[in-house]
């Protein structure tokens, strides 16, 4: 007998998705993405994205099942982000999957958007190992976490304390003049740059701070009271290379030390800012030199998809987890503990 065939939904943010699992197979990965009516405004407007998430998620589920040669009526359950995220675009995702839940009379599964960046791992690479370290980085996230079992058992070892990863990357490409969103374009402009022209902070990395938490703010500071004292004209790409490396220079060191402390041998990379090329690289060869096994979804999986709920629904309901109830409430800072609401 063949595995269920899981509809994954996720509308957490700005980009629309719905994906299609069986078991760890992927057969259609969806995604509208509404960044472009957020550029003018340097960040995402939950407004905007809410109101994008209404007119993209009926004709991007059709392109899903479309893509994957089925039926609606062939889902045996759906998954759907139930958090964290923003609460408007939770609450269309989550009405959604709802209404399909009941219209076809399936099992619903409402999922953690954290432990699903974790799970989107399984379709490229297959069972996860346990236990797993897990290191999350995106525009909205920076958490290190302990995985035992993505179905039930994660748990926080340490998150950022101001800017996320992500949300640094933006407001520093915004200094550089740079366009929207960050991420991408710091990456593609580092590649000419020299990573130690500028010798940034490495925040929270002394000998008192929290072992596995983050600070991104006062790098993005540094990087601003260089530009205005280096004048006219800035090496853009020296400065992008230098803060890209600063950046994950201190995302591996404390992943890499939470393996060691915790007698960990594989650590993921997840989330949007884990398509960074750069800390790609720079992982591959440190984990190597740890003696840790590394895994990271390509750059498609990594940033925000249905196909990740998805892959998150199927180890749920494979481990034999209750369905949610329809009236379950969304949770915009559900914390990654609560795998499933």
């Amino acid at each position: 007998m063949s595995e269920p065939l899981i509809l994954g939904i996720e509308t957490s943010c700005d980009e629309t998705g719905v994906g299609l699992v069986r078991g760890n197979t992927l057969l259609a990965d969806a995604v509208a993405s509404s960044v472009d009516s957020h550029v003018r405004y340097g960040g995402v407007v939950p407004e905007v994205a809410a109101r994008a998430h209404l007119e993209a998620m009926v004709p991007t589920l059709h392109r899903a099942l479309e893509l994957a040669g089925v039926r609606l009526s062939d889902v045996d359950a759906l998954a759907v982000t139930a958090g964290p995220g923003l609460a408007g675009a939770l609450l269309v995702g989550t009405a959604a999957a709802k209404s399909y839940a009941l219209a076809l009379d399936r099992p619903l599964y409402g999922v953690n958007h954290l432990a699903a960046h974790v799970a989107v791992d399984t379709l490229e690479h297959g069972d996860l190992p346990r236990p797993l370290v897990a290191l999350l980085v995106s525009g909205g996230h920076t958490s290190l976490l302990l995985v035992d079992d993505i179905a039930s058992d994660v748990r926080t070892l340490g998150a950022t304390v101001d800017d996320a990863a992500g949300e640094a990357f933006d407001k520093v490409a915004r200094l550089l003049g740079l366009p929207y969103p960050g991420g991408p374009v710091i990456d593609r402009v580092a590649v000419a740059g020299n990573p130690a022209a500028v010798a940034f902070p490495r925040g929270m990395t002394g000998p008192r701070d929290a072992a596995y938490d983050f600070s991104f703010s006062g790098l993005k500071t540094a990087v601003a009271r260089w530009v205005e004292r280096a004048g006219e004209p800035v090496s853009v790409a020296d400065v992008a290379a230098s803060f890209q490396e600063a950046v994950a220079d201190v995302l591996l060191r404390k992943a890499l030390r939470a393996c060691r402390d915790h007698g960990v041998g594989d650590l993921l990379i997840g989330g949007g800012v884990a398509a960074n090329s750069r800390l790609r690289e720079l992982a591959a060869q440190r984990s190597a030199a740890a003696g840790v096994r590394l895994r990271v979804p390509r750059p498609g999986l990594c940033t925000d998809n249905g196909a990740m709920v998805a892959a998150l629904g199927a180890r749920v309901m494979a481990a034999g987890a209750k369905s949610s109830a329809l009236d379950f409430a969304t949770d915009p800072g559900l914390p990654v503990e609560r795998v499933t609401v």
